[in-house]
């Protein structure tokens, strides 16, 4: 297996960088600390109920702001330090599950899935086409937006724009869902939307940003139909 390096957070360097020989338990605890991130994100953002930059502030809490050269720093010294990072021979290979949209994603749609699965499972007080219906648009949403992530990180940023659009596609669906007057008539979906419209309107403005960057960079086509 080929070991790579994230430069940013979908301008991947895969260059071959040396065999990496991880056994299953390697692998396993690797997946481990990435959903850690997963949890520690959420845990972040969920301790920013009222700020109208939540998700900044959560990705500053993360650590992903990007790191500024120091102006006294040289072009070679520059160069010495990134070479000396590449063959320390210490580094952790990098996968899709470390891209901050990525985390983001999964831990919002994680997070109302969770929710919205104790509330569900009271039947007597959710009425069961609403309690399908919506967990089936909240599982699509969520696996479009992780299909799309994954064509950033291969370098099809086209794909990406596409596949985000339709990930927008069904959370549009889950508002309109969320607006019914079955949610209306339930209390305990009442508080469920309550919960639920910051997360998912938060989503939309990752995505919409992420899209944004595609199309500046000239990566995305915005000639596609919306």
């Amino acid at each position: 297996m080929t070991n790579s390096d994230s430069d940013g957070l979908f301008d991947n360097d895969w260059e071959d960088r040396g065999e990496l020989a991880w056994t299953e338990l390697d692998w396993q605890k690797y997946l481990a600390t990435q959903e850690a991130a997963v949890r520690d994100y959420i845990k972040h953002y969920d301790q920013l109920p009222e700020a109208i930059d939540r998700i900044d502030e959560a990705a500053r809490r993360m650590g992903w702001e990007l790191a500024e050269t120091p102006e006294s720093a040289t072009e070679d010294e520059t160069k010495d330090e990134e070479a000396d990072e590449v063959f320390a021979g210490d580094w952790d290979p990098y996968t899709l599950h470390r891209n901050p949209v990525y985390i983001s994603t999964r831990a919002l749609y994680v997070s109302l899935l969770a929710h919205w699965e104790r509330v569900a499972a009271q039947p007597e007080r959710v009425p069961a086409a609403l309690g399908i219906t919506l967990q089936a648009l909240l599982y699509r949403g969520n696996e479009q937006a992780l299909q799309a992530v994954q064509a950033l990180e291969m370098g099809d940023y086209t794909l990406a724009v596409c596949l985000f659009k339709r990930a927008l596609k069904e959370l549009n669906l889950t508002l309109a869902r969320l607006s019914q007057p079955d949610v209306a008539e339930t209390p305990l979906a009442m508080r469920y939307r309550e919960y639920a419209l910051p997360r998912l309107f938060d989503l939309r403005e990752i995505w919409l940003r992420v899209m944004n960057e595609c199309r500046q960079s000239g990566r995305g086509d915005d000639s596609l139909p919306e």
